[in-house]
């Protein structure tokens, strides 16, 4: 059997997954997804990835019960990429905080700024001093995670591109 480097993308029910998956295809990685009540501890050391992604989706954060992604992730010692509902549970399990509302929704074209620190995973970005980006979310991040630094604003999401470079969590 051929063994391989693989990507894990974590699907929470975004309608843009398969998007994800076909662009990192694009680029010869190779990757997986797996919806997250089948991603636990076990599964995520069987699979054994290089990378996680997590994936938006419909749900809330501040919802009893809502999808979390498996508590081992953060101590795996892989990069991790959370994208809307991903980054906002990565926040909320790492010791952040997500609230519901409060005229924070976005929904449709937006522009990311970036803020006065720089991460080199974002090189080349900025480029015209902002980026557009298709935001859908009702939810935000009120409180980045300890060990987190902001990287990007938008009008209504001041943590919408976070980091945690020591841990590569982003």
């Amino acid at each position: 059997m051929t063994q391989h480097d693989r990507l894990l993308i974590i699907d929470f029910g975004s309608q843009v997954t398969q998007l994800i998956a076909r662009r990192l295809r694009e680029l010869n990685v190779y990757c997986e997804i797996h919806p997250y009540n089948k991603v636990d501890d076990a599964f995520l050391k069987s699979f054994a990835p290089k990378a996680v992604i997590l994936s938006g989706g419909p749900d809330s954060v501040t919802r009893a019960g809502s999808p979390r992604a498996p508590e081992a992730l953060w101590s795996f010692g892989v990069p991790v990429l959370g994208i809307c509902y991903g980054q906002q549970t990565m926040m909320q399990q790492l010791g952040g905080l997500v609230e519901h509302g409060h005229g924070t929704a976005e929904f449709g074209r937006a522009f990311v700024t970036p803020t006065a620190d720089t991460l080199s995973i974002l090189d080349g970005w900025f480029a015209d001093g902002r980026e557009q980006v298709w935001m859908s979310h009702g939810d935000h991040v009120s409180k980045i995670a300890p060990g987190f630094q902001v990287y990007g604003t938008s009008p209504n999401a001041p943590f919408a591109v976070t980091a945690d470079p020591s841990r590569h969590f982003y």
